[in-house]
């Protein structure tokens, strides 16, 4: 097939669990084939939507050898391989690359808090080298990680080793993002890792960004892929026409809601923060494309999360249904039956305050 280029979208793509919190390996397959059958331009698995922190590696090196066996050569696998030790990072990538990965992506290393230095000499730089007839794709996201890969230093990086050719940018920073554009030059492709500013990213002049690395297209692939394309193709009144369909997904990849606690018989009020996979997964559960959710520490949002993001589905299932209807054929669902069963969706929300 030959990757090129870094372009279009590419799915960030879910785990799948069953209740008792092994992987779903026929789920998986159920995930992998609709996003075959829909276009996508790129598979992503055991990124952090896959939950990689809570995989072993066994079970990080199935996910990703199922999901390249699965996808019969019609899109591309970029392996999440990133780790906070170099030498796993290198196993896990090596292992990746020889199953058949086009590329890996290489989260920054998180909790040790590495300095841009020591994440483009001892670690990025450490697998680009190892790894020279493969593409290897930093991703670059402090709030997860506390740390981050410098510009400059991507630019070092990009310039030492030209199998790095790409970035999954998940800053939230556009100048920043403008600055990699100048540093990096034309052959260099952002790829923005926040789905809700992928219009930005893409339209900006000073960024250009040829892609999204995007959570929302495990619901819907033909859509987040209709909109990255139109962008890419100059098409723009018809990218934002998509964009706005799809902002409702878009603003729940992370919910917020305040909630009650009771201590001594004292009413509290907590802010709790559902950070992506957690409520992409309630959606999936909720519309029947998966059987259960995360694993642990991740757990269960609560009503108030539930009726978010069941309300953003509603709201595009209302609006524009052509985004979800796939979805039904692909997993034998109802999606007007799913969306307006009160009790199904009062049993994805946790009971404990």
């Amino acid at each position: 097939m030959g990757l090129k280029r870094f372009e279009g979208a590419w799915t960030a793509l879910v785990t799948p669990f069953t209740p008792e919190g092994a992987v779903d390996w026929p789920g998986l397959e159920r995930l992998v084939s609709f996003q075959v059958q829909q276009g996508i331009t790129g598979l992503v698995p055991t990124g952090t939507t896959g939950e990689s922190p809570t995989l072993d590696w066994r079970e990080h090196n199935q996910v990703i050898e199922t999901t390249i066996r699965l996808h019969g050569g019609k899109c591309f696998v970029l392996a999440g391989t990133g780790s906070n030790s170099t030498d796993e990072a290198l196993q896990g990538s090596r292992h990746a690359l020889e199953a058949g990965a086009d590329g890996v992506l290489l989260v920054d290393c998180y909790y040790n808090g590495p300095s841009s230095l020591e994440l483009r000499c001892e670690y990025h730089a450490v697998i680009a080298e190892a790894c020279r007839d493969a593409l290897v794709v930093p991703y670059v996201i402090p709030a997860r990680t506390g740390t981050a890969l410098s510009v400059e230093d991507l630019a070092i990086l990009a310039q030492e080793h030209p199998n790095v050719r790409a970035v999954k940018e998940a800053t939230g920073d556009l100048p920043r993002m403008a600055l990699t554009r100048s540093l990096c030059g034309e052959d260099f492709d952002i790829l923005s890792g926040d789905d809700n500013l992928t219009p930005a990213t893409m339209t900006d002049p000073a960024i250009r960004a040829s892609g999204v690395v995007s959570v929302v297209s495990n619901l819907a692939p033909a859509a987040v892929e209709a909109m990255a394309r139109a962008f890419l193709a100059g098409r723009t009144d018809e990218g934002r026409r998509l964009a706005a369909a799809l902002e409702p997904l878009f603003n729940v990849v992370t919910v917020t809601t305040d909630n009650p606690r009771s201590l001594r018989g004292q009413k509290l009020t907590v802010r709790d923060k559902f950070r992506n996979p957690l409520p992409v997964k309630t959606l999936l559960r909720g519309l029947g494309m998966v059987g259960a959710s995360c694993r642990r520490p991740l757990g269960l949002m609560t009503p108030g999360g539930v009726r978010i993001v069941r309300s953003a589905a509603q709201a595009v299932w209302k609006s524009n249904p052509e985004i979800l209807r796939p979805i039904e054929a692909a997993f034998g669902v109802s999606l007007d039956e799913r969306l307006q069963d009160d009790r199904l969706w009062a049993s994805l929300a946790s009971p404990v305050e």
